[in-house]
Formats: structure tokens, C-alpha cells, sequence
């Protein structure tokens, strides 16, 4: 399949907190011919989270062999769990036209612009790290040892913001939401893709 039909790979990054899961479902809400790649992890579900819908959830000895077996289109260790994509689905929905949307860490996200350098790289951002840090302990889902981790993991993130090829700030819902409508209208528009 040329380029022209092939579906686009768009890839959202930002630290833990920034609201990218947030963003990201209000967009599928207003965006059609989306398909969302569920990622695997290693770390136990959150309360609401199901299997199969936001993510799939592997022990570890099982994500290690599908790192071996080349399942993976990334993979990588965020605050001591393994996140991956599988690669399988992702290559069929670009084959069959489909825009693919990972959202991952910054880790993955550079796997990715390597494995298939015509993805987008959108990365969303808090506001501050004081914003994120209020954000981490509103969600009430970490201890302050994960805090502290995920905090100085953010710091490390936002020096990645360079690699990327849009930055949103999530310092208002609505805005960011549009920021990332209008990025991933306009790749839809952008002529001589590569």
C-alpha cells in the first residue's frame, strides 16, 4: 500500500499525571477513523481499568518471552513495570488506512521513531511540576515513595520535549483537547508524507 492510503501512527507521550488519558478520550470522542492501540503492562489494574480495553495485563514472565519472540513494537520499563505495544495490530490498522494513536512514554516513543519514522509525536505537558504533583495526589492512586518516582520521572520526560514534533499544555481541558484535534486533522491534510 502507498503512503498516501497507509494510516497515520500518532504517538502521545507526557508524564504520568499530565492528563493525557483524559485528553486522549475526549478526542476519540471527536475525531472518527481513530483506533486506539491497547498497550500491555506488567502492573496491576487500577479500580475501573479493564482487560483488553486499557490494557492488557501480562506477568512479567509472559511480557519478557513476547520481548524475545519480537511481539513488541516498544517496549519499556516505567517506574519498575513493563509497558509494550504489540506490534501485530498496529501494522494491520495502518495497513488497512486506519489512524493508530499509542499513548506511551517517552521511552517507547523514541523505539517508535526509529521502528517506523513516520509516526507524529505529540507530547503533553502539565502546566508546572507543582500543577502535576497536586494532580498525582488528587488522584490518590500512589503512595509518596510513587510520587516522588513519578515526579522525578517527569522532570527527566520534559527534557525529552525536543524529540517531539508537537507540544500541548494541558493547563486548561478544552484547550489541550482542541491542540490535539487540530495536529491530528492537519496530518491528515499534510501532502508528501513520508
Amino acid at each position: 500500500m502507498d503512503n498516501a492510503h497507509k494510516g497515520r501512527l500518532i504517538v502521545v507521550s507526557g508524564p504520568s499525571g499530565a492528563g493525557k488519558d483524559t485528553v486522549m478520550h475526549r478526542v476519540f470522542g471527536m475525531v472518527g477513523g481513530l483506533a486506539h492501540s491497547v498497550s500491555a503492562t506488567t502492573r496491576q489494574p487500577r479500580t475501573g481499568e479493564a482487560e483488553g480495553r486499557d490494557y492488557i495485563f501480562l506477568s512479567r514472565e509472559q511480557f519478557e518471552a513476547d520481548i524475545r519472540a519480537g511481539l513488541f513494537l516498544e517496549h519499556a520499563t516505567y517506574n519498575g513495570e513493563l509497558y509494550g505495544t504489540p506490534a501485530g495490530p498496529v501494522r494491520r490498522q495502518r495497513e488497512a488506512g486506519v489512524d493508530v494513536v499509542l499513548i506511551i512514554e517517552v521511552q517507547g516513543a523514541m523505539q517508535v521513531r526509529s521502528a517506523e519514522p513516520d509516526c507524529v509525536l505529540i507530547f503533553i505537558r502539565p502546566p508546572s511540576i507543582e500543577d502535576l504533583e497536586h494532580r498525582l495526589r488528587r488522584r490518590g492512586t500512589d503512595t509518596e515513595e510513587k510520587i516522588r518516582l513519578r515526579l522525578k520521572t517527569a522532570l527527566g520526560e520534559l527534557e525529552c520535549i525536543p524529540h517531539y514534533d508537537y507540544l500541548v499544555t494541558n493547563d486548561a481541558l478544552d484547550t489541550a483537547v482542541d491542540g490535539v484535534r487540530a495536529i491530528i486533522l492537519a496530518e491528515r491534510l499534510r501532502v508528501g508524507r513520508s
